[in-house]
């Protein structure tokens, strides 16, 4: 059983930066793709980026340019460095690890941009 716990969330202003982490608790997470979603109320999760286990990466065009994923084998961790923050990047921002035996989501982190 695979855990994902996210951190870094919180508040920001308007074109401000904030980087999340998801830190996975097995090392097999290496071999899979993993992604950001994020979910704001009322509206349905949407995909914000993802890296494959070779770094290649994509993103939602709403946020290419401005968000970076990465990730650090060694630690079993993802990033997303988020930078030009806008007021409607406010979400819960949440890990996914989708394998071959089970779709897995970390807690969430709860971003806000406002003034």
């Amino acid at each position: 059983q695979v855990q994902l716990v996210e951190s870094g969330g919180g508040l920001v202003q308007p074109g401000g930066s904030l980087r999340l982490s998801c830190a996975a608790s097995e090392s097999i997470t290496r071999i899979y793709t993993m992604g950001w979603y994020r979910q704001a109320p009322g509206k349905q999760r949407e995909l914000v980026a993802t890296i494959t286990s070779g770094g290649t990466t994509n993103y939602a065009a709403s946020v290419e340019g401005r968000f970076t994923i990465s990730r650090e084998a060694a630690k079993n961790t993802v990033y997303l460095q988020m930078d030009g923050l806008k007021p409607e990047d406010t979400a819960v921002y949440l890990c996914n690890l989708p394998t071959v035996f089970k779709n897995y989501w970390g807690q969430g982190t709860q971003v806000t941009v406002s003034s």
